[in-house]
């Protein structure tokens, strides 16, 4: 396969990422980067910096790509279409609106497919629809 092709699994690795940089930034477990170090904060050693530092770099790529790709009414159409979901997830009584550690995975869950899409779409889209982004004119 070549390099530039999208298939299943190159969106379940992206998945898998967005899912590493989520949970590790936070999650209800406690075992996270704010429970190791910005809980801690002012006695952050150079280790705990430079793992945050790597987290930034992270999202920044995760919600620059995401913000290029779906734009600000595909996030909110994104946003609206896992925001239902969720909604009836709690309205047929699956998940309990009370329980706050599994409505938190929940939502962690809801951003990791949204950041995975957001770094897909122009693949997807290409497939979809045969367009090209102007990022794309040397392939």
């Amino acid at each position: 396969m070549k390099a530039n092709q999208f298939s299943p699994s190159s969106f379940f690795i992206r998945l898998c990422v967005a899912s590493l940089l989520v949970f590790l930034s936070y999650n209800p477990a406690g075992v996270s980067y704010y429970h190791w170090a910005i809980i801690k904060i002012p006695d952050i050693t150079p280790v705990m910096a430079f793992a945050g530092l790597i987290l930034i770099i992270g999202w920044v790529v995760y919600i620059r790509a995401t913000l290029r790709s779906l734009g600000f009414i595909g996030i909110a159409l994104a946003v609206a279409f896992f925001g239902t979901l969720f909604w009836m997830v709690i309205d047929w009584g699956i998940v309990a609106a009370d329980n706050i550690q599994a409505v938190t995975y929940i939502i962690q869950t809801i951003l990791c497919f949204i950041m995975a899409t957001g770094m897909s779409w122009s693949h997807i889209r290409r497939r979809m629809s045969g367009q090209v982004d102007a990022d794309d004119v040397d392939q």
